[in-house]
This record gives structure tokens, C-alpha cells and sequence, in this order.
């Protein structure tokens, strides 16, 4: 097999295409650290060994699903280049039925994480919190929060290369029509930081680590996209339907939705002991 050359030109053309096709900044963001890694570990050139052994370097100091999103930068690079031959395939992992309890975010710790935040007096963070958890909403969506949605009852949401709607829950949308009225916002997005910029990933992620030790809360369970998860078992333990809770998270596939539904291990053993089989 002919040996390749990684270059910095096909590198950026390569990522000119991510954005051509749309794909999301935070995408192209991961693909580029991970291609950029995958460069500089191989300046001399590579045969499809390289990429094999590299592979493997991978699975001695991360998780599967890590290696995974690595690969896919790399092999997506290779498609768009034709190395066909160079792609490697992904590891296989076994669907968990119950997620790690040391990660998951229970609705206590999330009601201690409001209380927290309103006590300390910011009430911005206090009402971020509660929007992304009573709607489900990623953490980059929130800038679609607007003034005028708060009327409507309902946002309009453009992400991945897809629009869907997003209704607002009364109570919140009464909520937050008091802390424009307050804050003096009258147009564009609910959220902002001082200079009038809507809040980002960044901002949100910071905000809410700041709040662990206050409230009690372990720091690896507060981030934004856990309260998105928080929101998807509390829907589905009530309602049971995976094809609508997909609908409403923007998921393409019923699978990535019922990562979001499970439940940890706790709550998994004692559906277990309730099956009374032994004597």
C-alpha cells in the first residue's frame, strides 16, 4: 500500500468542507483537535499499519467511545481524501442498560444546584439551569431563546443541519418574562453576558462548576448536557415513549435517545431484586 502524507493543506480543505456541509462549530472543533493529534504524532507519513497502531496507543489510556470519536475525525479525512484503504474500523461496544451513578445527575442534586445558585443571588444561572432541565434543550440552543419566544410559548431551534420546535413550559416562560422585564431585555436572546452577548458553552460550563462545592454536588456530574439527560429519564419514566422524547431531544436515531433514559445502576438492582426468583 502507498504511503500517504499528512499535509496542512488537505487538513484545511478538509475542515473548508466540514463547514461547507454544515456541520456543527463544536464538530468541527473535535474533528480538528483530533486530526491535529493524529498529525503531529505521524510528520514522516503513513501506510495503514500507522493508523492501525495508532489505534491501538488510543486504547491504552481512553474509553471506547473516546477512541471512537477519534477515529471518526480520521477516517472521515481519509474518505475525503480517497484513502479508502487507510480507514480503520471503530470498536465495538456493548449498549449499557444503566449509566454510571458517579456520573449521573439525580433531581435532588439538581433542585440543590437551583437552590444554590438563587441563594448566592444569581438568578441567571438559577433560570438557565431550570430552562435547559424543563425543556431538554442542548446547552448550545440556548441562545434560541428569545424574547419573542417567551410569548409564542414555544422556540424555534436550528441545529445539525435541522430546525424543530421546542415548547416552553408555562410556568418558565412566566418566569423569564419577569427577568427581562427586570434586566431590561427586550429583543434577542434571554440569556446574555454583560456586553449583550448570548451566553455560550463556555460561560454556562464555568457558571455551573462554580456552584459544585456550595451545593453539595459532586463536580463531574455538573454540566450542562447532564440536566438535558436529567430532563429525558424524567419524561420518560412518565410518559414511555421513546419516539416522542427522540422528537422532542432532535435526535435522529431512537438509539442515541435511549442512551439518554438510563438509569444507574442503583435503580437497575432493585428492578432486579423485584423479580422474586430466587427461593
Amino acid at each position: 500500500m502507498k504511503e500517504r502524507k499528512l499535509r496542512e493543506k488537505d487538513l484545511t480543505r478538509y475542515l473548508r468542507y466540514l463547514r461547507e456541509e454544515e456541520r456543527s462549530p463544536a464538530t468541527i472543533r473535535k474533528y480538528e483537535c483530533a486530526l491535529r493529534r493524529f498529525f503531529a504524532q505521524n510528520t514522516a507519513g503513513i501506510i495503514k499499519e500507522t493508523v492501525i497502531c495508532y489505534k491501538e496507543s488510543l486504547l491504552k489510556h481512553r474509553t471506547a467511545s473516546g477512541v471512537n470519536g477519534e477515529l471518526a475525525a480520521i477516517n472521515g479525512f481519509f474518505a475525503f481524501m480517497q484513502w479508502y484503504d487507510f480507514r480503520v474500523r471503530p470498536v465495538r461496544v456493548q449498549r449499557r442498560t444503566y449509566c454510571d451513578p458517579q456520573k449521573e445527575l439525580s433531581r435532588e442534586e439538581y433542585l440543590r444546584l437551583v437552590t444554590t445558585a438563587q441563594k448566592q443571588g444569581n438568578e441567571r444561572l438559577a433560570l438557565l439551569m431550570e430552562t435547559i432541565c424543563s425543556t431538554g434543550i442542548r446547552v448550545s440552543e440556548v441562545k434560541h431563546l428569545t424574547v419573542h419566544s417567551l410569548h409564542r410559548g414555544q422556540m424555534e431551534v436550528h441545529n445539525k443541519g435541522k430546525s424543530r420546535m421546542v415548547f416552553l413550559p408555562g410556568a418558565l416562560c412566566a418566569k423569564l418574562r419577569r427577568y427581562c422585564q427586570k434586566k431590561g431585555i427586550r429583543q434577542g436572546s434571554v440569556f446574555v453576558t454583560r456586553s449583550g452577548c448570548p451566553l455560550d458553552r463556555s460561560n454556562i460550563w464555568a457558571m455551573m462548576k462554580a456552584l459544585c462545592r456550595a451545593a453539595g454536588v459532586a463536580a463531574q456530574k455538573v454540566f450542562p448536557h447532564n440536566l438535558r439527560h436529567l430532563f429525558a429519564r424524567c419524561f420518560y419514566a412518565v410518559q414511555k415513549d421513546i419516539e416522542h422524547l427522540a422528537t422532542i431531544l432532535g435526535h435522529s436515531s431512537i438509539n442515541t435517545t435511549r442512551i439518554y433514559t438510563c438509569t444507574s445502576g442503583a435503580e437497575h438492582r432493585r428492578q432486579i431484586e423485584q423479580l422474586h426468583l430466587l427461593l
